[in-house]
């Protein structure tokens, strides 16, 4: 029997996180089951992971959704579906649910799936209104966590019948603890800390980045050999600068802007913190568990079905800046305690959450899908 074509699309082959899970969901899919080929809007470097895993890359160049040219990129991916004989359409962000989705149906695609990777009501309102109407188009929503699934039916009446989970998965052989050594190419601010608690996320409203300068501040008065590293780039940096500087400990803190160097960094990261809001299954929380850090992440979202508490890692009230202080100050002060959490949550990660656990997971979504439809 050939392998059965599917068509996995996003918006951006870039840094996100979403990206990241399509292009692992199409290198890792089981070859003897699935052919898979690549969608994308725009394009990004990661095209070239795909170009050397043997996956077909289908670029439609679009700039705008405000155009004529929307409407005729939709009517090439109409065409592409029905060249290629498609079976399996499904679009890994919102945007691309948006538009992919009434094309693949116009195709006459047997499976058409969308994907819901993080709570809708960060999305504008021009979106969340578009997805309510293509929503109905999809055959299944996929999430990555149980709390997007009961967002999904509890906020966007979508019946839990048509609803089907896969975490997310990373891959182990870039993330695990044979990067746990601190890199000799650290910048200045963070060569003689005593401890290095960091993150890594796009500085958005949503990652509670406030909450943690504001314990970071608290630590640091009774463990002044402690530093805050903050990786990623995104709106708020000048803001949180403005606040590191209000709060007197811009010495002790280092912004550092997006980069691919991920697994070098949570290698010298010894207390990595997700402060999130609003949150799914956070790949950066897997990426640093993997890593050997030891976590805190804010009880909401997917988090708690990833961090289980004073087990893997420890969990605290999201915005609450004294909460989080107490997990600091715990693994601040009691090596034995980070030492464990840490060892505990990077085994979790390697048993249950290797990109080839959920690629099989995405596959079995499929196939089931296909034997619906027959």
């Amino acid at each position: 029997m050939h392998p059965i074509p599917v068509l996995l699309m996003s918006e951006l082959l870039a840094e996100g996180g979403t990206e990241r899970q399509l292009v692992e969901t199409a290198r890792t899919l089981d070859r003897d089951r699935f052919a898979p080929h690549v969608a994308t809007l725009k394009g990004g470097f990661r095209e070239e992971e795909l170009a050397a895993a043997n996956v077909p890359v289908f670029n439609l160049h679009l700039k705008s959704f405000a155009s004529l040219d929307a409407v005729k990129a939709g009517l090439k991916l109409r065409s592409y579906i029905r060249q290629q004989q498609i079976q399996v359409f499904h679009s890994f962000d919102y945007s691309t649910s948006c538009f992919g989705l009434p094309f693949a149906r116009l195709a006459a695609t047997p499976v058409v799936l969308s994907s819901t990777r993080g709570h809708r009501s960060l999305f504008s309102p021009f979106y969340q209104r578009l997805l309510r109407l293509t929503d109905p188009l999809a055959h299944g929503v996929v999430v990555n966590c149980e709390a997007m699934r009961q967002h999904l039916i509890q906020d966007e009446n979508i019946s839990p019948e048509k609803i089907y989970c896969c975490p997310n998965g990373i891959d182990l052989n870039k993330f695990n603890i044979a990067h746990r050594f601190r890199s000799a190419n650290l910048p200045a601010a963070l060569k003689d800390a005593s401890l290095i608690i960091g993150t890594i996320c796009v500085l958005r409203e949503e990652k509670g980045l406030p909450t943690l300068l504001e314990s970071f501040a608290r630590i640091l008065t009774g463990h002044p050999g402690v530093r805050l590293a903050i990786v990623g780039s995104g709106v708020l940096l000048q803001a949180l600068q403005a606040q590191a500087a209000q709060l007197g400990i811009t010495n002790q803190c280092h912004f550092e802007p997006v980069t691919r160097e991920v697994a070098s960094w949570l290698g010298s990261i010894d207390i990595f913190v997700l402060p999130s809001l609003s949150e799914a299954f956070s790949n950066a929380l897997m990426e640093a568990m993997a890593c050997g850090c030891a976590v805190v992440a804010s009880n909401t979202g997917g988090n708690p079905e990833l961090v289980s508490d004073h087990q893997t890692g420890l969990l605290f009230h999201p915005g609450n800046s004294a909460s989080l202080t107490v997990c600091l100050e715990q693994l601040v002060s009691q090596p034995e305690t980070r030492l464990r959490l840490a060892t505990n949550g990077s085994n979790y990660v390697a048993e249950k959450l290797s990109v080839q656990t959920a690629a099989r997971r995405m596959g079995e979504i499929y196939t089931q899908m296909l034997s619906k439809c027959r």
